[in-house]
C-alpha cells in the first residue's frame, strides 16, 4: 500500500456507493452525503453493494487520486450503519484492504501488565 502521509483522517463512507462513480462523482457524494471536503487531503473510503469492492479517494494536493480493490474471495467488513462516515486509522485500513476484520483485533498480550 501506498505511505499514508502524517495526520491523515480516513473516513468509511456508511452505505453502499455505485462502484460506477469515479472522481466527480465520488468527490461530490463527499460534499453532499458525508459533509466533508474531498479537497482536505483526507482518504473518503467507498464499498460497492456487493462488498467486494471499494474505492478510495484523495486529494494529494496537485489532484485528485482513485485508488480501487476488488477481493477474489470474501468481502469487505463494513459498518452496519448506512449513513454517514465511520473514522479509522491507518492500521484499521490496511486491515480493511488486506480482507481483515479490523474491528475485532485482539492483541497476543496485554500491553498493560507487568512485565
Amino acid at each position: 500500500m501506498i505511505a499514508l502521509p502524517a495526520g491523515v483522517q480516513v473516513y468509511l463512507a456508511a452505505g453502499a456507493t455505485d462502484m460506477r462513480k469515479g472522481f466527480d462523482g465520488l468527490a461530490a457524494l463527499v460534499q453532499t452525503q458525508l459533509s466533508e471536503d474531498p479537497f482536505s487531503g483526507q482518504l473518503f473510503v467507498f464499498r460497492g453493494r456487493a462488498g467486494d469492492r471499494v474505492k478510495i479517494l484523495w486529494w494529494s494536493g496537485d489532484g485528485l487520486c482513485l485508488f480501487a480493490k476488488r477481493l477474489e474471495r470474501g468481502r469487505f467488513v463494513w459498518p452496519h450503519t448506512t449513513q454517514g462516515t465511520v473514522s479509522l486509522t491507518s492500521a484499521q485500513l490496511s486491515m480493511l484492504l488486506e480482507g481483515i476484520d479490523w474491528r475485532r483485533v485482539e492483541r497476543s498480550f496485554d500491553p498493560h501488565a507487568a512485565a
